[in-house]
């Protein structure tokens, strides 16, 4: 595995980093994951993440919304789109994620419970190949794909 720097060069003393390569999520759930936590509160972020493992709330579908049905746990108002769905396996990564990260906070002396997120990003990770057996000795290509996802939080006042 390559070792790879964050997109966003950020530094600074109030600044709490968390990165995860290749995890076994939808690149497209994790984009749009990112999409909604981004300038959240870590805690809060947690809390709503929690509810689309539930299937309480619905995580909202902007850049990847064909043939994406609406949810009735989204209005249109608040998320300017009531299209969504509730990526279960990707969440559960954010999750982990914004506690590492947290944790890297308090490690540095900041305190956890203030920390919002300025920066998530999801890029695609390496593309794992193999073959799914089928009937008369034939084989099928399977590709699995993978997730790099980087979150950077600040500590606010």
């Amino acid at each position: 595995m390559a070792r790879t720097e964050y997109s966003n060069k950020l530094t600074g003393d109030s600044i709490a980093r968390a990165r995860a390569n290749e995890l076994g999520c939808s690149p497209k759930h994790a984009v749009e994951i990112a999409n909604l936590v981004r300038s959240m509160m870590a805690g809060d972020a947690i809390a709503y993440l929690e509810q689309v493992i539930a299937l309480k709330r619905a995580v909202p579908f902007h850049r990847y919304a064909r043939n994406v049905a609406h949810q009735r746990s989204l209005n249109g108002k608040t998320f300017g789109t009531a299209s969504g769905r509730y990526p279960v396996k990707a969440a559960a990564e954010y999750i982990r994620l914004i506690r590492s990260a947290q944790k890297n906070a308090e490690y540095a002396g900041l305190a956890p419970e203030k920390m919002a997120i300025i920066h998530a990003a999801a890029t695609r990770g390496r593309c794992t190949k193999a073959i799914f057996p089928r009937a008369m000795g034939r084989a099928t290509p399977k590709h699995r794909d993978t997730v790099n996802i980087e979150l950077i939080l600040r500590e606010v006042q």
